[in-house]
């Protein structure tokens, strides 16, 4: 089974992954940047609707929850990190940097629990607390478990600076659990033209065939290679990886703030992992990691704090492998799962409701009036690919009072927004009269199906759409693609895939 999990992650790895299950863990978690991180949609030509959200805030603070998870580094049972993290705090004091490490330490403990003793860890971080985490990872992992420090270069143009020099990579720590570990040397391809400007000790022999002395495996031993056999087992790749960042137009990009390339998550995964081997990523984003894990026939555990992120995993992988197969746990399956989510966060109640009709998130979460626009649904219903697309206006409930007043002003949001259909999903069961008020709004017709009405406000319930028993009535897509997120590209077949559990 491969699965996604929505919820902390410190939740889900104590609750759901047993001891000794995974075969490689990578996480691009939080970096403690101090900043906040906007997903970027694309808006269609002709909209002029907003077109970021808040994906998450890499903000910390000294605070209950930090001084809480302290306390259980201090009481379990590696006393190295009890020692480092009690250092740690004395040096540091209680502040942001110190409530970072306590988060990610009391996470990486419960990473090298569910590791095989095959397994290993890359974590990816940047200069901002790069060297404290290294600290933490030689307690978590002990200073035998450290295997490299690799360096993403991923710089193509640099700028001059009047201070320091261009700020152009990344840093990857990769930590074995033990001498088992799993290792796949990998090799990148190089031309025989390539391959003679560096070297210069070639040789021909009697026969004009090339070759080189190169060491052996113990101090002193010397064999002779072919060429040609050099150029064609490739380039051993070492601990600096130059790998383009994604650009504003790849192919790949979903507009996720901390988007990876899939060509660094594919060069870990073969490296350190081989096929049915079980991946997990605990900061997973917009899925990259279970990406390229699935592509390369690998199982796999994704887990994120939000709706949003988990949304967009689930089209990603759809959209990237035919028919695939996996479950979400942590979002609502029923009525009760949703009364809940609402009543915990309305936010992320709001974020996964627009979710169940295809929509993606209009807002961000800030006091005040939201115009009334909770979520964005956009299509294009005419043949000819110039005129502009459709908007579809998304207003989520998740309050017990629901009334006339509130369809009546979706009503109005609609025709101030010039969008063409409002959908209204509530938690509570629609009135009468708020049918009645719906219905009275008419119908949006389609230029290209002109004998269809569409309501021009419908009401669905949350229950109704969890059920499958209705969907929203929009008008089929005829340009190319839908315009509410983008799609990736569809990989080229889809793993086969074992049993996780």
């Amino acid at each position: 089974m491969n699965a996604l999990f929505y919820g902390d992650n410190l939740s889900v790895l104590r609750e759901h992954i047993k001891d000794e299950s995974v075969d490689l863990t990578y996480l691009d978690p939080p970096f403690n940047s101090k900043a906040n991180y906007n997903i970027l949609f694309q808006t269609p030509k002709g909209q002029n609707s907003q077109a970021q959200i808040e994906a998450f805030k890499d903000t910390w603070e000294w605070g209950e929850q930090a001084e809480r998870e302290f306390k259980e580094l201090l009481h379990q049972s590696n006393t190295d990190v009890a020692k480092m993290m009690a250092a740690l705090r004395g040096f540091l004091g209680e502040n942001d940097m110190m409530a970072y490490l306590v988060m990610m330490a009391n996470r990486l403990l419960e990473m090298y629990r569910v590791l095989k003793p095959t397994g290993a860890v890359y974590l990816h971080c940047d200069p901002s607390a790069s060297h404290y985490l290294k600290i933490v990872l030689d307690a978590v992992f002990g200073k035998k478990g450290y295997r490299n420090e690799i360096v993403w270069h991923y710089g193509q143009r640099t700028a001059f600076h009047k201070q320091h020099f261009s700020r152009k990579h990344d840093i990857l720590f990769y930590y074995a659990k033990s001498d088992l570990s799993t290792f796949n040397p990998i090799s990148e391809t190089w031309d025989k033209e390539q391959f003679l400007s560096n070297r210069h000790d070639v040789l021909v022999d009697e026969n004009g065939i090339e070759y080189i002395w190169t060491d052996g495996g113990k101090p002193g031993e010397r064999y002779k290679r072919l060429v040609e056999d050099v150029i064609s087992a490739g380039k051993p790749i070492d601990s600096v990886w130059n790998i383009p960042l994604l650009n504003a137009a790849s192919n790949e990009r979903l507009g996720y703030p901390t988007q990876k390339p899939l060509a660094l998550l594919e060069r870990i995964v073969k490296a350190s992992s081989n096929e049915n081997d079980v991946i997990l990523d605990p900061f997973c984003g917009c899925g990259t990691a279970v990406h390229a894990a699935h592509k390369l026939g690998r199982q796999w555990i994704g887990i994120d704090i939000t709706h949003l992120a988990i949304a967009l995993i689930e089209k990603r992988l759809k959209d990237a492998f035919k028919g695939i197969k996996f479950e979400v746990h942590g979002t609502p399956k029923d009525l009760e799962g949703a009364r809940d989510l609402a009543n915990r966060d309305k936010y992320q109640f709001q974020y996964w409701a627009c979710s169940l009709v295809n929509a993606r998130p209009a807002q961000n979460k800030k006091k005040g009036a939201d115009g009334g626009i909770d979520g964005l649904i956009f299509f294009q219903d005419q043949i000819d690919s110039e005129n502009a697309a459709k908007k579809v206006i998304v207003s989520v409930k998740g309050g017990e009072n629901v009334s006339v007043a509130m369809v009546r002003e979706l009503g109005h949001v609609v025709a101030s927004e010039k969008a063409v259909i409002g959908l209204f999903v509530t938690l509570k069961e629609p009135t009468k009269p708020m049918q009645t008020e719906a219905v009275k709004a008419g119908y949006y017709v389609s230029p290209s199906f002109p004998d269809k009405q569409f309501p021009k406000l419908q009401i669905l319930t949350v229950e109704d759409l969890l059920k499958g028993s209705v969907q929203a009535n929009l008008p089929p897509d005829l340009a190319q693609g839908a315009h509410t997120f983008k799609k990736i590209a569809k990989e080229k077949k889809a793993s086969n895939q074992g049993v996780l559990f």
